[in-house]
């Protein structure tokens, strides 16, 4: 189930809040400029199926984002437990990185969490099939996968090297508590 607890970044102790609903989300993540919002996501994936064949069950959801937001291109990262380096991927993105664009994503199976920096707050959002998240452009965050990852999520980019990580230096992510579904 999607969630979000919003912590202080110093130091994280008790949650400030949880919330559960989706409109709820949507209302706490949007002073900071996070678009939330659910969408379609009920087409299930087979085993094998790969970046086509996940655009392609989702081909009407991916149009409609694309038109409004004047994405250019759309891919889908699908993590499984059993990838190689799944290791090492999470770590790379449990470090505090920005992005020089929006990251938008639609998470169409399985979850994930985004931790995203702002406003003296961490805001720990747990994204689950059907979450459509857009983090701002310039936005400190990371992203815990969980230990056995499995998801699969489409993103959207407005240029191919817009997703390109800028990573903060900050151990910030160490002082929080790590995803585990």
């Amino acid at each position: 189930m999607s969630n979000l607890t919003i912590y202080r970044e110093h130091p994280p102790a008790e949650p400030l809040g949880v919330f559960t609903e989706p409109a709820d989300i949507a209302r706490e993540l949007a002073p900071i400029g996070v678009r939330f919002e659910r969408v379609d996501a009920s087409v299930a994936l087979p085993d094998g199926a790969g970046q086509d064949a996940v655009l392609a069950a989702y081909q009407a959801v991916v149009d409609a984002e694309k038109k409004a937001r004047g994405y250019n291109t759309v891919d889908v990262v699908r993590i499984r437990p059993d990838v190689d380096n799944v290791a090492q991927a999470r770590q790379k993105f449990l470090s505090e990185h920005t992005h020089s664009e929006d990251e938008s994503r639609i998470m169409v199976e399985g979850s994930g969490c985004f931790y995203l920096r702002a406003q003296g707050k961490v805001f720990q959002v747990v994204c689950t099939r059907g979450d459509l998240i857009r983090v701002p452009e310039g936005m400190k965050h990371w992203f815990d996968m969980g230990p056995a990852p499995l998801f699969a999520a489409i993103r959207f980019f407005i240029r191919p090297d817009g997703w390109v990580g800028h990573f903060t230096g900050e151990t910030i992510a160490e002082r929080f508590p790590k995803y585990a579904p």
